[in-house]
């Protein structure tokens, strides 16, 4: 017959404490979840980046469908138009950022200020190619109407690749990555078909 030494008789005659036991053992799964890491918050806002370059470029090519007849310098005023409602809708979205429901309950700091900008920039940046590609234009021997033509192409070539980097950043397959780059052609060919309708 084994004999019982005291540490281990009084540990077996020690009844168990229900109440701090059970809040011993809830414990760890009652504490709040760590904060994600910034690299783990600034991924989608990464993805942002690039769809903003998405929709910068599909506003470029509706505003060369929508351009209308244009005075003395035509050219200028559609590289001026094509720039300034890049920074129009820039502004409009860095707004909705800030004052959205995301930071309603927050104001901004200027510190949230000047990264939604940049975040956001990618918008006036997609409006820089077909802008360039009017302004070559008489160099490459084109009328408004070619200029223009080149300007579009340029969009719809530029709205291809900002949603392949889009989708890349996220982290998407190949297949999805010819999925998003067939969509945006899609979208880019019903922009040119409406400008050939409205040519019309």
């Amino acid at each position: 017959m084994r004999r019982r030494t005291p540490a281990r008789a009084s540990q077996e005659a020690t009844p168990p404490r229900p109440g701090r036991d059970a809040a011993a053992a809830a414990e760890p799964s009652a504490r709040t979840p760590a904060e994600p890491a910034d690299g783990a918050s600034a991924a989608p806002r990464a993805h942002a980046d690039y769809t903003g370059g998405v929709y910068g470029s599909m506003l470029a090519a509706s505003v060369v469908v929508g351009a209308g007849t244009f005075g003395t310098f035509p050219r200028l005023e559609l590289v001026l138009l094509l720039l300034l409602t890049g920074v129009v809708f820039w502004i409009a979205h860095v707004h909705a950022h800030l004052f959205g429901a995301r930071l309603a309950q927050r104001p901004p700091d200027l510190a949230v200020v000047r990264r939604v900008c940049r975040e956001e920039w990618t918008i006036v940046k997609a409006a820089v190619p077909p802008a360039v590609a009017v302004g070559v234009g008489p160099v490459l021997g084109l009328d408004v109407q070619g200029g223009q033509w080149l300007a579009l192409s340029v969009a719809v070539t530029g709205q291809v690749g900002w949603s392949v980097a889009a989708a890349r950043q996220a982290g998407a397959p190949g297949r999805l990555l010819v999925l998003s780059a067939l969509v945006n052609l899609v979208l880019g060919l019903v922009i040119l078909a409406s400008k050939l309708w409205l040519k019309h």
